[in-house]
């Protein structure tokens, strides 16, 4: 993790007890409409419960900044450094990932109050140590803390709505309708030179990346073409209608396995019903399936068979990232929803690179690999991304889920092939890779 300027002096610094407060109280609102037993349940083990997440995000701060820099530090409570440790190994034990939904106690209600703790601790941290002009170090953790608890208000999302799925009421989390797609605009295949192009974060000195976004270098890219939009719930469906899960041609060998192992034959939240109708479920709850909307929810073994059938590949995270610098628009995070104007704005645009943002995550044939002159940072923190850089595959853009500020070029997401409980999405490459 990199985190720069921001870690500095000035407006930034000043600004971060309130930003603190901001992102803190809006995880809280995402578990607003849940019960407390929605809050404890853990629908698979590559999900995590919403009170794990609620106390796993205050371990961070305890555990990485107040432990370390508070005077007369004592733990809020003992049992939580190894319950609501994720994968630290240099932090010590941790709780079983898999059995995170066991954790009947703490109760929601002494979560709340961890967090509570946490929060009043850190704010007269973040307080003194602009008093004593000590903000530095104190900032550049606390951002990345902050920076970590977005990213697990995006997991908490998809890990609800993958717990309430499994549901025979298909439960909503959000009780008001779901507004339709806009009608997508034709898709076109936009022409890019290619050449020695820059790769990896080079924002101002007053932003924030990860350390899997750098160091910058250069890449030598063939010319290729990238298609203007993502893939669409129709034209997936056209695939399916095609025979696309039963073409063994279609499928990477292991893909092939794991579609005849899982015996899948659509989408994860796709159901067909008696009358062939198609139905989803999301958010909202179960929906007709609109064919306007993005298919969504497929993992990389699916994105590349339906690449495949339809004459094309998917792009390398270079030539995303690339066409992404070119000029893409971020769009508003509206939950599994579109915003209006952003509704409007794509009904009406023609050209250009579009739902590159804000839509969902797309899948590239690019492995999950460190950057030439990558280097692990040192201690525990070191653990956060390049421990995991082996058999994962990249994701770019941002999804409905994912929190402003996450949204940027060289963002670089990553999960094994058979994941699709995130909102995974298809846009296609055409050219030599």
């Amino acid at each position: 993790m990199v985190c720069r300027a921001v870690c500095a002096c000035g407006d930034a610094v000043s600004a971060l007890p309130e930003y603190y407060q901001q992102v803190r109280r809006h995880t809280l609102a995402l578990a607003e409409p849940l019960s407390d037993e929605d809050c404890g349940a853990q629908s698979m083990p590559d999900a995590s419960p919403v009170k794990w997440h609620l106390a796993h995000t205050t371990w961070f701060f305890e555990t990485f900044i107040l432990e370390r820099q508070e005077p007369d530090f004592a733990p809020f409570h003992t049992a939580f450094r190894v319950l609501f440790n994720s994968y630290y190994n240099g932090i010590g034990e941790k709780h079983p990932r898999a059995q995170r939904g066991l954790l009947t106690r703490p109760s929601m209600a002494l979560v709340r109050d961890y967090r509570r703790n946490v929060d009043a601790r850190m704010v007269r941290l973040l307080a003194a140590a602009a008093a004593q002009d000590r903000t530095e170090q104190l900032a550049g953790l606390a951002s990345l803390g902050l920076q970590h608890e977005q990213q697990h208000q995006e997991l908490l999302l998809t890990d609800v709505k993958h717990l309430l799925a499994q549901n025979p009421l298909l439960p909503a989390y959000l009780e008001r309708p779901l507004p339709p797609a806009a009608a997508p605009a034709a898709m076109q295949w936009l022409p890019f030179e290619g050449g020695v192009c820059h790769i990896g974060y080079q924002g101002a000195e007053g932003g924030f990346c990860f350390d899997n976004e750098l160091p910058p270098h250069r890449q030598f890219l063939e010319p290729y073409e990238l298609a203007s939009r993502l893939v669409t719930n129709g034209e997936y469906l056209a695939f399916i209608d095609a025979g696309g899960y039963a073409d063994v041609t279609l499928w990477l060998a292991e893909g092939w396995d794991w579609v005849r192992s899982q015996q899948l034959a659509a989408p994860l939240y796709w159901r067909q019903d008696e009358q062939g109708q198609w139905h989803e479920y999301t958010l909202y709850g179960e929906q007709a399936l609109d064919l306007a909307r993005p298919a969504c929810h497929l993992s990389l073994y699916e994105a590349d068979a339906y690449a495949r059938w339809a004459g094309a590949r998917l792009p390398t995270e270079a030539e995303w990232e690339h066409a992404a610098a070119c000029g893409a628009v971020v769009a508003p995070q509206i939950i599994e929803g579109y915003h209006p104007a952003a509704a409007t704005a794509l009904a009406a645009e023609q050209a250009g690179l579009l739902q590159m943002f804000g839509h969902g995550w797309q899948w590239t044939s690019s492995s999950y690999a460190a950057y030439p002159g990558f280097r692990t940072a040192e201690g525990a923190l070191g653990e956060y991304n390049g421990k995991f850089m082996l058999n994962q595959y990249v994701l770019r853009g941002s999804s409905c889920a994912t929190p402003a500020g996450h949204a940027r070029a060289s963002y670089r997401n990553f999960f094994p092939a058979s994941a699709r409980w995130q909102f995974t999405c298809i846009r296609l490459a055409r050219g030599p890779a």
